[in-house]
């Protein structure tokens, strides 16, 4: 109890978000065999409800309507209740988030859907006012008792729809594997006509980082040299990195920015967007040695460390938005409270950061951002860079420990495998372009976190809190393990690591992949069976879990010399080929690998006592279709692409090979280089 509120079912859950819910008046259950199996017994309708800790309008609708009685009443009595923290059972909300789309509806969250007993949908929406939701519970109520027949008929033919074929749904009839350069060009043009400009990103407001469709534009330019293409690059990555929706003073990034301008973020801070643009700075700035991409790694990894790691070496999901009743109140200032904590140097401060009088947010708050780079804001202000610089650092100095006396925004504490993937390859990826080897220990502390604590036997677990694994499995779990363990070998050599994403590839052959589409499902044939079984194709804020696995297949298909994996791959991109030249903007891991099967993948093999130092001058450069293999010494290996490859005379020596042909082996980076450029083909597309 809190207070003389009576706890509901909720209260016995680890998740963050449904505990919030727990002392609702709402007789809330858990998504689970108890609430399904009460609808039937009492033929009532199932209202699911889905949300996440870090979701503001989710708590607006609670505030509104989930704590008022006599709403709660009228839910209690015409309904089954249940709630579902989407990060924890992302199947479920793809189930419903999909019957919502069927419906022509507009989705989001908080998702409320309204399901028959046997969990089939009939209609559905997001955000309520709590004079529209007691309408709607009251028009519910009443069709599911008046217009049975038509409402169940309804539900069938959404089921219907929800189970149809995945390939079919988007019009993909038949596959089509020809990778052509007229083609990847194509793919460069289609994206380009969503650029934005002015602002940087694609298309309009809100805007999201998307950091997949910026990791294909790196590669585009990298293969066409299309200067166009790279302006759009930074243009973006800079205004993301001045914008409100990068925190100037404590590193991190927003979900999303409200504006086109990227300087009103949703304050939220998601674990998933982060690792993923700690991935893409690290490799914008291996492209082009900005500086600003080395700041944004650094400083966006300090605060994942600081404020997202826990002490076993995993990473929390998230950050709220909200602090004492306010969105943003934590990380916003007056110009009162400026002008207390930096007296004389407050005018320049405010210059720098764009804080007035009256505020540029709610209830007279600054969002901190910035416009120009230090270099011209020194100039024009008459100061030397250093200065500036050195004040800079004192200024958030300063705002950090304000903020360290401040209620701070809600943490939601439970560690998600595929999330925590992303991070690990995050990590290494930064290790990779850095050499920071703090970077690659948070990296071996997190990879052995998630073998330790989320894997049992050959499963994973997708969820963890209070010492405890739960929920099987899904497919992005697999995935993004994969990879990132693929990533974590390259930059370690060590076998383990390479064979473990080997393993777990196979389970996911065995457990998840359809043989009649060529695509995985994205839940466990071992776990539990829900209304549909569904695919996930389209690349969104974070890349699909088919398109992951697809590039896996690819990469181990090339250590391990397994045509089966490769021909997979190629099946799996020439199902998807004709979707990814018409909307490359929702297809954008998958432009990645096109991009790596339109030219040899370059094999790269390093052997010698100092591997690991010729494999750090090789990443200095840009080499983005490349996989690395090595060892200091000449042991037995269980892969490959090793096989036979030796230190000749004791020396370090790199073999470039390309479709199973290697050229002649070298003894430093710059030969190797050379070898590497003078294989792939380079053509110089004019710009777009």
């Amino acid at each position: 109890m809190t207070g003389n509120k009576k706890a509901n079912r909720l209260i016995h859950e680890s998740s963050p978000y449904l505990l919030q819910h727990a002392h609702n008046p709402v007789d809330w259950y858990p998504w689970g065999e108890e609430a399904l199996q009460k609808a039937k017994q009492e033929d009532k309708p199932i209202l699911v409800s889905i949300g996440y800790a870090a979701c503001h309008w989710c708590h607006v609708m609670e505030r509104e309507a989930f704590e008022q009685k006599s709403i709660a009443e009228l839910m209690n009595s015409h309904f089954v209740c249940i709630k579902v923290d989407r990060e924890e059972r992302p199947d479920v909300d793809a189930v419903y988030m999909d019957a919502i789309s069927a419906m022509a509806l507009q989705g989001g969250w908080p998702l409320n859907v309204f399901l028959t007993p046997e969990a089939k949908p009939f209609y559905g929406g997001t955000y309520f006012p709590p004079k529209q939701w007691k309408e709607l519970l009251g028009s519910i109520a009443e069709a599911y008792t008046s217009h049975r027949q038509e409402l169940d008929e309804s539900a069938e033919q959404f089921a219907d729809h929800l189970n149809q074929n995945e390939l079919a749904k988007y019009g993909l009839q038949q596959k089509n594997y020809h990778v052509r350069e007229d083609d990847f060009k194509l793919i460069g043009h289609n994206l380009s006509r969503n650029f934005d400009k002015k602002n940087g990103g694609l298309g309009s407001a809100p805007k999201f980082p998307m950091p997949v469709n910026y990791l294909f534009l790196l590669r585009y330019h990298h293969h066409s040299s299309d200067q166009t293409i790279l302006n759009h690059i930074n243009l973006t990555l800079r205004k993301m990195a001045y914008g409100g929706i990068y925190d100037q003073v404590g590193g991190g990034f927003a979900r999303y920015s409200v504006d086109e301008e990227w300087l009103v973020p949703h304050f939220e801070k998601m674990l998933y967007d982060n690792a993923q643009l700690v991935s893409l700075y690290a490799e914008a700035y291996q492209a082009t040695r900005e500086s600003l991409y080395h700041d944004v790694v650094y400083q966006t990894i300090a605060f994942l460390e600081r404020e997202l790691m826990s002490g076993e070496g995993g990473f929390y999901s998230s950050l709220d938005a909200d602090s004492e009743g306010e969105e943003g109140r934590f990380y916003t200032f007056t110009k009162d409270e400026l002008q207390e904590l930096l007296g004389d140097e407050e005018p320049l401060f405010s210059k720098y950061y764009h804080a007035t009088v009256t505020g540029n947010f709610e209830h007279g708050r600054n969002i901190l951002y910035r416009r120009i780079p230090d270099e011209k804001f020194a100039k024009e202000n008459e100061l030397e860079q250093d200065v500036l610089e050195e004040m800079v650092t004192t200024w958030k100095e300063k705002l950090m420990e304000v903020r360290a006396h401040r209620v701070r925004p809600a943490l939601d504490d439970k560690v998600l495998t595929s999330w925590n993937a992303l991070m690990l390859k995050g990590l290494a990826d930064a290790y990779l372009v850095f050499g920071n080897k703090h970077f690659l220990e948070l990296a071996l502390q997190n990879a052995r976190f998630i073998l330790a604590n989320m894997k049992k036997g050959d499963k994973l677990y997708h969820t963890y809190k209070a010492g405890k694994a739960s929920v099987d499995g899904f497919l992005d779990d697999y995935a993004f393990l994969t990879r990132a363990l693929l990533r974590l070998y390259e930059v370690t050599f060590e076998e383990q690591w390479l064979l473990e994403a080997k393993r777990l590839t196979d389970y996911t052959l065995e457990n998840f992949f359809d043989e009649t589409e060529g695509l995985f499902f994205y839940t466990d044939k071992t776990g539990e069976q829900l209304i549909a079984r569904k695919k996930e194709i389209l690349d969104n804020v974070v890349p699909s879990s088919n398109s992951v696995m697809a590039t896996n297949l690819h990469l181990l298909g090339l250590y391990f010399d397994e045509d089966r994996y490769t021909s997979l791959s190629d099946d799996m991109l020439a199902s998807v080929k004709e979707l990814l030249l018409k909307e490359p903007s929702h297809m954008g891991n998958w432009a990645s690998l096109y991009f790596h099967k339109l030219t040899p993948t370059a094999e790269v093999v390093i052997v010698g006592p100092e591997a690991p130092e010729m494999r750090a001058e090789l990443t200095s450069f840009y080499t983005p279709n490349i996989i690395l293999a090595g060892a200091t010494a000449e042991d037995k290996t269980d892969i490959p692409l090793l096989e036979h490859r030796t230190a000749i005379n004791g020396k370090t020596t790199v073999y470039v090979c390309y479709n199973r042909t290697c050229q002649l082996p070298v003894h430093t980076a710059a030969e190797a280089l050379k070898q590497m450029q003078g294989a792939e083909p380079q053509p110089k597309f004019p710009s777009l």
